[in-house]
């Protein structure tokens, strides 16, 4: 039972870093590359583990053999369009001027309910208020409506107002969150002088984030909650 579970930690660390090599991309929308290499490296790494016979090198050398194919051909990639097509494929329109192309979806072997379950997660109803539809090579469908459709922006209403980063996370559950001060301009002196304004020590604040301006939200734990 020990040599399985630290064959299991052992190999989660090695996905983890490998996961983190091939780039942040993997953890969120796959490529059809990525998605392959992923599924192989979680093939992989249950076989020494399932089978404590196979030794550990047997798994770790194949995951990481399939990780540097992965770098290397999206360092290719970035160099020869021709590369990325083929391994990535290209968007395709399948909505332009409200009119769906119904050779495209088809192509797609995509569904009318896909389709209109995808414009309904953006809050889309109607197929006409849709100027165009482009479905990218993660499979996800992104969508520009027509100008009467969009919602009114500052700008559309002649409201001027100055560009401002959002706030900032500050402390998290009692931790001073590393860079965050100087992130917005400020250092370990300032956040201290809020909290004493409100007589409180970095330990007592759930959570706090901080502006440029200086404003800030200060929200300490429960008394009854545990820190």
């Amino acid at each position: 039972m020990f040599i399985v579970f630290f064959r299991a930690v052992i190999l989660y660390v090695v996905i983890v870093a490998s996961m983190r090599l091939m780039g942040k991309r993997q953890l969120g929308e796959l490529q059809p590359s990525e998605l392959v290499i992923t599924l192989l490296l979680s093939n992989i790494a249950t076989l020494p583990v399932e089978n404590t016979e196979i030794p550990m090198i047997m798994g770790v050398i194949p995951i990481f053999t399939l990780v540097s194919l992965d770098v290397v051909l999206s360092h290719l990639s970035l160099k020869f369009r021709p590369l990325r097509r083929a391994m990535c494929g290209s968007a395709k329109i399948v909505i332009s001027n409200g009119q769906i192309d119904q050779k495209m979806i088809k192509d797609l072997r995509f569904s009318v309910d896909d389709l209109m379950q995808s414009l309904r997660s953006q809050q889309i109803f109607d197929v006409s208020q849709v100027q165009l539809a482009v479905v990218e090579t993660t499979g996800k469908i992104s969508v520009y409506q027509k100008k009467a459709n969009q919602n009114v922006t500052c700008e559309d209403l002649d409201i001027k107002g100055e560009d401002v980063d959002p706030p900032q996370l500050v402390i998290d559950s009692g931790k001073l969150v590393e860079g965050a001060p100087e992130s917005i301009g400020f250092d370990r002196a300032w956040v201290d002088k809020k909290l004493k304004q409100q007589h409180l020590r970095v330990r007592d604040v759930f959570l706090m984030t901080g502006e440029s301006d200086g404003k800030t939200v200060i929200i300490p734990f429960d008394k009854g909650g545990a820190k």
